[in-house]
């Protein structure tokens, strides 16, 4: 009974991991140690409309994360992920991997897109290249 309710309560708290309130949450695993920090003003020297690199991207909940995320190795590509239950997403369902491009409106494989911070709350996007980006910020503007 009692391990049933320890493990019950560090399922929660893995659960609660990956949304995206202002709370900070540290799951602690004997392997894998990580930390989620959502909703805070990107750091890093990063601004909106930079591009960011993969590594600092959890590619499930789309949001620059300002510190190296769990790599996550599907079919020979390397994406990335906050927490263990984003590492599972990444592993099983296809469409976290899949970006759609705001400009071209394409599909594009997050492992290749050009990442780029949209929002001073971390939200990203995945560009098909630097050009789409200039683009799609171009018709922005108009």
């Amino acid at each position: 009974m009692k391990k049933q309710l320890i493990t019950g309560v560090l399922m929660t708290i893995t659960l609660m991991s990956c949304k995206t309130d202002t709370k900070k949450m540290e799951v602690q695993k004997p392997i894998v140690e990580t930390s989620v920090e959502t909703n805070e003003e990107p750091s890093s020297g990063y601004k909106v409309g930079s591009q960011v690199p993969d590594d600092l991207v959890c590619m499930v909940n789309n949001a620059y994360m300002a510190k190296p995320q769990i790599p996550v190795l599907v079919n020979g590509k390397t994406y990335y992920g906050c927490c263990e239950m984003c590492v599972g997403t990444l592993n099983n369902n296809e469409s976290a991997r899949v970006g759609i491009d705001p400009f071209s409106k394409k599909p594009i494989d997050k492992t290749e897109a050009y990442i780029v911070l949209m929002k001073d709350e971390g939200d990203v996007a995945y560009f098909e290249s630097e050009q789409n980006f200039l683009n799609y910020k171009e018709t922005l503007n108009n």
